[in-house]
Parts: structure tokens; C-alpha cells; sequence
């Protein structure tokens, strides 16, 4: 299942990021004229239409999944998440829907309607990803129900939806869906103005990606800050491991790097920023932080894997946030960002950042909480069926999303980035700002 999550978060973060870049093209070329931003709307409808297809495929799987693996977890939890889900549901149809009306509606209903179906889309696309990052939400932060003798009782699914994780979870989730999407948009077509720096549709395209991106990636460290303190207060396990505090402690360490060692207690390699983590999560540079060693060592997740997928998640969002910056101080000064080589270089190595955070974001999140499915209320152990055969099973699941992978892929590029080779001369080079190739 891990291997189906990890596949399928990919396909609905574009889900969420695409719609945007699509109504915000088609929202220019109706304010302009421009010939460009229509075909970029075109190509992007097209793209969303093919992902949505892949994630609805890939989402489909994790829904028999979650009934055939997870028996004891759907038994007990079914009537809480089942809300949130089926709200997901409706989101999910709503996209299908409107996504329909917007593929084949150019040239059959009013210009107005045809935004206002792409603005639906988009919508929609946000808010099934807001209601499955509520449930797991509650995964980490359960609430909504009285636990008697090991059973779920007195019920109430909108103060499950309602809490103390929800907002940060989705909030951190939406930022780092549009900055990865924007990026990944605005670094494909970085590089292939370093090839074509002439070329007007990629033009319009790294605009439209950092218009949607940069804002994101640099609001994203404040809501990583959110998301923090909330698992400070709520899972203070997880937060330990994602920091390889052994011990609590006043005046905690922050930690960049390094590798902790589970036996020894100690993590190597790493660079320690004195209070830095009593003064991030608590506000106080001689608070106490609470450390692995105030929990039994069988309720330890595992501190290697959530140490170092939080820092690659760290790092990868604060280059992308640099890189944010970078371009608003180049617009502020009036620099054309498309004749700037350096800048396209580190946009294009930036494109595959925004995924790669989320995946290890995502191992934070899942593996940080174990060996509890549901915090403190039931085990991973607990919950899931013993499946013969796993290896053979992992081996074809990984073969499948490895095939589609491979078709995604060609398709985007025959169907999007394969781009009309229109010139843009004037107004933006001459011989005195620029060297033609």
C-alpha cells in the first residue's frame, strides 16, 4: 500500500496544481487575445484530463486496499472517516463532471460558463484532496468518538473532521501541492528555454508556473511552522524522531543533517544549532522538548527514516523557496527572467523538487506516527491482515505503476510539452540586453 500511496500522491497533487495553471491561461487569453495562452489552456486541459484519468485508476486500487489489507483499521474507523471520504467522492465526481464540460465545451457554451466550469474543476480538485488529508488527520489526531472496551462508540463525524490536525495538515498539504506543481511546470519549460530562449510558449509558460508556484513555495515554511508545533503538542513521539531527540531536554538542539543511530542514541554527521528547537517549536530558547527517551522504545517510530525524509523535505522546500525569491527580486528589478541562464538552470533543477519533498513529507507523516495507525488508540499490527505472497504482489503493483509511469510520461510530452515554435524578437531582446544563440 505504501507503494500504491506513493504513486498515486503524485497524481493528485497535479490533480490540484493543473486546474489552476489551466484557468489561469484560459483567464489571460480571454483578458488579452493572445494566441499562446489559449493553446497553453488547451494543452493543460489535456494534461489534467490525462492525470486525472491515471489517479483515478491508481486512487481505485487503494480503495480495495484499504478494504482488503486493512480489515480491523475499516472495521472500527469505517463510520468516522467514512464522512470525509464520501465528501471526496463527491468532490471526485464533480471534477469528472466539469472537467468534461471544460474539454468539450470551447465552442458550445458561453465564454463565461467555459471559466466558470474550469474554476469548478480546480475547485473540486482542492477539495478531494482537502477531505482525504482531513482523514488521515484524524489518523494522527483522533477525535470524535468515546473508546469503550476497545470500541468506537458515540460517534460524531464532523468533530472528527474538525480535528486539532486538520487545519495544518491541509493547509501544508495545499501550499506544497501547488508550489511542486508549479515548479515542476516552470522548470520543464526553464530548460527548454535554455535550448530555445526565443521561444514565446515556453515563455508564457514559466510565467504562468511561477505565478502559481512562488507564492506557495514561499508561504510554505510558515505553514511547515503551523504544522510543527502541532505535532509538538499532539504527537511529540514523531516530533522527536523527526528531530533524533534521544532526550528531552531544555534548550533543545536543532539538528540539520545527520544520521541517528536507534542503538547508541546518538546521530552522527549532523550540525546542531544550539536552542534552535526549543526556540522554533516552543518560542522559548530554554523550554523543554520532549525527547524519545519519555516513551516506551516499543512506541518509537523508526528515527532514521522520519529524520531523514524531514530533512529532505526541509531542504528541498527551502531551496525551492530561495529560488522563489530569487525570481520576485528579479521582477522587482525589472529583469527578464527568461534571458537569465543561471536563473532558468536552477528553475529546471528545481522542477522535480516539489515531489520529491512531498513523497518524503508524506513518510514523516505515515511513518512517524507507527507503530500506530491510529495514534494511541490502535496499532498498525492491529489492523492489518497478514496477505501471503507479498513480495510477488509488491513486484506486480510496482511493474503496473511502472508501465503507466512510462505512458504518463509519453503522453505529456507529445501532448504539452512538445510546443509551436513561435518567436518572441521584439520588446524583450535586443542586441545590448541579451546574446542571441
Amino acid at each position: 500500500m505504501a507503494m500504491s500511496l506513493g504513486f498515486h500522491i503524485l497524481f493528485a497533487v497535479v490533480g490540484i496544481g493543473m486546474p489552476l495553471l489551466m484557468v489561469i491561461a484560459e483567464a489571460r487569453w480571454r483578458r488579452s487575445g493572445d494566441p499562446l495562452d489559449l493553446e497553453l489552456a488547451k494543452r493543460w486541459s489535456r494534461g489534467t484530463a490525462i492525470l486525472f484519468a491515471v489517479g483515478a485508476v491508481s486512487g481505485t486500487v487503494l480503495s480495495f486496499e484499504l478494504g482488503l489489507l486493512w480489515p480491523g483499521f475499516m472495521e472500527a474507523a469505517g463510520p468516522i472517516i467514512g464522512m470525509p471520504f464520501s465528501l471526496e467522492g463527491f468532490a471526485f465526481f464533480t471534477e469528472a463532471i466539469f472537467l468534461g464540460i471544460y474539454l468539450y465545451g470551447w465552442d458550445r457554451i458561453s465564454p463565461r460558463a467555459h471559466l466558470l466550469a474550469g474554476v469548478i474543476v480546480a475547485v473540486s480538485g482542492a477539495a478531494s484532496g482537502v477531505f482525504v488529508v482531513i482523514a488521515n488527520a484524524w489518523m494522527n489526531t483522533p477525535t470524535g468518538f468515546t473508546l469503550v472496551d476497545g470500541a468506537f462508540t458515540s460517534i460524531d463525524p464532523l468533530a472528527a473532521m474538525a480535528n486539532s490536525a486538520a487545519f495544518q495538515q491541509v493547509l501544508h498539504m495545499t501550499l506544497a501541492s501547488y508550489a511542486a506543481t508549479g515548479f515542476a511546470v516552470a522548470g520543464i519549460h526553464a530548460f527548454l528555454l535554455r535550448r530555445d530562449p526565443l521561444n514565446a510558449f515556453h515563455r508564457r509558460a514559466l510565467t504562468i508556473g511561477l505565478m502559481v508556484g512562488a507564492p506557495a513555495a514561499l508561504l510554505q515554511p510558515l505553514s511547515g511552522d503551523i504544522s510543527a508545533r502541532n505535532v509538538a503538542e499532539h504527537q511529540p513521539a514523531k516530533l522527536a524522531a523527526m528531530e533524533a531527540l534521544f532526550e528531552t531536554r531544555a534548550g533543545a538542539p536543532l539538528l540539520i543533517g545527520g544520521l541517528p543511530d536507534m542503538d547508541t542514541g546518538e546521530t552522527r554527521w549532523g550540525i546542531a544549532i544550539p536552542a534552535g528547537l526549543s526556540l522554533l517549536i516552543r518560542h522559548d530558547p530554554n523550554a523543554v522538548v520532549t525527547g524519545l527517551d519519555s516513551f516506551p522504545r516499543a512506541d518509537w517510530p523508526h528515527v532514521p527514516t522520519v529524520h531523514v525524509a524531514f530533512q529532505i523535505m526541509v531542504g528541498l522546500g527551502s531551496l525551492m523557496a530561495l529560488v522563489a525569491l530569487w525570481a520576485l527580486f528579479k521582477l522587482f528589478r525589472g529583469h527578464d527572467l527568461a534571458a537569465d541562464r543561471r536563473f532558468l538552470a536552477l528553475t529546471a533543477l528545481s522542477a522535480p523538487m516539489g515531489f520529491i519533498a512531498i513523497e518524503a513529507g508524506w513518510t514523516v507523516t505515515e511513518v512517524g506516527r507507527q507503530p500506530w495507525i491510529i495514534y494511541n488508540v490502535m496499532r498498525t499490527s492491529d489492523a492489518v491482515t497478514p496477505m501471503p505472497g507479498l513480495v510477488y504482489t509488491l513486484a506486480g503493483f510496482t511493474a503496473l505503476y511502472c508501465f503507466l509511469g512510462v505512458v504518463v510520461a509519453w503522453l505529456l510530452y507529445s501532448q504539452i510539452i512538445r510546443s509551436p515554435r513561435e518567436r518572441e524578437w521584439h520588446r524583450i531582446y535586443s542586441p545590448q540586453t541579451a546574446r542571441l544563440p
